[in-house]
């Protein structure tokens, strides 16, 4: 089975929907949607009714730290821009989408898979995996031998040999990876909705179980548009800033 992997879309519509046609034109079976539809951009209710039907249609999907703020009192710990716009992003969406975040696992593992947000190591702490440490925990605590998460915004591939060392590759676009199947992987496939590596282009990866290999892709897309769509919403234009850079 071919896998596109789409984390952090953040209710950008035009990165979704570019990451989206570019997966189909690769004939993939099927999605996985780790988390964060929501947050900093403007299309919130389209991103989340993009995922409900794929996820009608047996996409894998897992709760994101901004899932979760938008389904419950705003939290302390989230920056002041953030937080205005997950207050707006809450009288966006309807009864059922609402419910739909607010029902999400924060984990699910299937087969020797395992899909988070964050690390699997207390996913509702949302830890960044930006080391080896980091990701050497979410993998032990897995318990799986390859584990599907976000949350930092940027591509990147851990391993954990059979004799525990760590290791982690940052990959190119269009890098395909083979994967051992004596080690233990994680895999971040980099940000739909919001790339922070220095490149406004899209990221999603696609995981080939019978090639045993993944697949990093950037997709460019009309980041313009959506970042004048986060100005028009009245939202800080930080976000729209990074959009265009990629930051």
């Amino acid at each position: 089975m071919r896998l596109a992997l789409l984390t952090d879309l953040h209710a950008n519509r035009e990165a979704v929907e570019a990451c989206l046609a570019h997966a189909e034109a690769q004939h993939v079976d099927q999605y996985a949607f780790t988390g964060d539809f929501v947050g900093y951009g403007a299309d919130p209710a389209w991103v989340v009714r993009t995922v409900m039907a794929y996820v009608e249609r047996g996409a894998v999907a897992v709760q994101g730290n901004h899932d979760y703020a938008v389904t419950r009192p705003v939290r302390s710990q989230m920056h002041a821009e953030a937080r205005e716009v997950i207050a707006w992003t809450g009288g966006q969406l309807d009864h059922e989408q609402l419910a739909f975040l607010g029902a999400l696992p924060l984990t699910h593992k299937h087969g020797n898979a395992f899909f988070v947000h964050a690390s699997a190591h207390a996913p509702q702490q949302w830890e960044y995996v930006t080391g080896v440490d980091e990701a050497e925990r979410s993998i032990r605590a897995s318990g799986s031998r390859i584990i599907f998460s976000g949350h930092v915004h940027a591509p990147a591939l851990y391993r954990r040999a059979d004799d525990g060392r760590m290791g982690r590759h940052v990959p190119a676009a269009g890098e395909s990876i083979a994967l051992q199947p004596q080690h233990q992987y994680l895999v971040l496939p980099g940000a739909v909705g919001q790339p922070r590596d220095q490149n406004n282009a899209a990221c999603y990866a696609i995981f080939d179980d019978a090639a045993r290999e993944i697949r990093y892709f950037r997709v460019p897309y009309d980041h313009g548009a959506a970042a004048r769509k986060i100005i028009a919403a009245g939202l800080p234009i930080v976000f729209a800033m990074r959009l265009v850079e990629g930051i």
